[in-house]
Formats: structure tokens, C-alpha cells, sequence
């Protein structure tokens, strides 16, 4: 049996092992010991939220657990920003982290709004069938 692979789910996980990398670079090699743990929760919670939103109970769990991944993104580029701008990261470091957070970000708002438009669709059907229903009655 053969399972599709979510590029989503790919790349949060490559991220969240940049994040690892990223952590002992930063504690063993910078002694920076504050916001390097900062951007290892956030930086490696997206792909754990992307992982529950695949096994999500409903569309809007699904929905739920993507927004929370997305926040994290968020959070995540404002501790790589700042880690660049106290110059623990160089420029060249900063912009392939931040370019892959965004990659990851754009992927997440595409999946909720995709999931979103797919809710509203199926409600819209529901819908009608149980209008079609009524007016049949009467």
C-alpha cells in the first residue's frame, strides 16, 4: 500500500530538524541559552500540529490545528528576526531560515483556506438537500 506524502508535513519536518540544528548551533557554539530554547519550541511545533491536523476529527479540528501551527510560524520568524538583528545569526542564515518559514507559512494558509472553502461548500449542499426536502413535503 503506498500513502500519499504531504509536502506540508515534509517540510515542517526539515524545518523542525533546521530548528534542532539551529538550537545546539546556537548553544554550544554562541552560548546563547534564552531565545535559542524559544525558537526550538516554536520552530519544531509546526510540524507536530501538522501531523494532529492530518488525523484531525473534523474539518474544523483540522482547521483548528493548522492555525496553531500558523501562529507558531509567526512566532518563529520573530525569534529568528531577532536572533539576526543580535547578531547571533548572519544575514545569509537569517534568509534561508525566514524563506523556508514563509514557504511553510504560505503552505498553512493555503490548506485552511482550501479546507474552509471545502466546509462551506458541503453546508451549502446540505442545504439544499434538506430545502429540496421540505418543498417535496409540501
Amino acid at each position: 500500500m503506498q500513502t500519499q506524502t504531504s509536502p506540508l508535513k515534509e517540510k515542517t519536518l526539515l524545518f523542525a530538524i533546521r530548528m534542532v540544528n539551529l538550537y545546539r548551533f546556537l548553544t554550544n557554539s554562541k552560548k546563547e541559552f534564552v531565545v535559542s530554547k524559544q525558537v526550538l519550541r516554536s520552530g519544531t511545533n509546526p510540524g507536530a500540529m501538522v501531523r494532529e491536523a492530518l488525523n484531525a476529527e473534523s474539518g474544523l479540528d483540522f482547521i483548528h490545528k493548522l492555525s496553531i501551527a500558523q501562529k507558531e510560524i509567526g512566532e518563529t520568524q520573530y525569534w529568528l528576526e531577532l536572533l539576526w538583528k543580535s547578531n547571533y545569526l548572519t544575514s545569509d542564515e537569517y534568509n534561508s531560515l525566514h524563506r523556508d518559514s514563509e514557504e511553510i507559512m504560505k503552505l498553512i494558509r493555503s490548506s485552511i483556506l482550501t479546507r474552509k472553502k471545502n466546509l462551506a461548500a458541503k453546508r451549502a449542499s446540505i442545504f439544499l438537500i434538506v430545502l429540496a426536502i421540505i418543498c417535496l413535503l409540501f
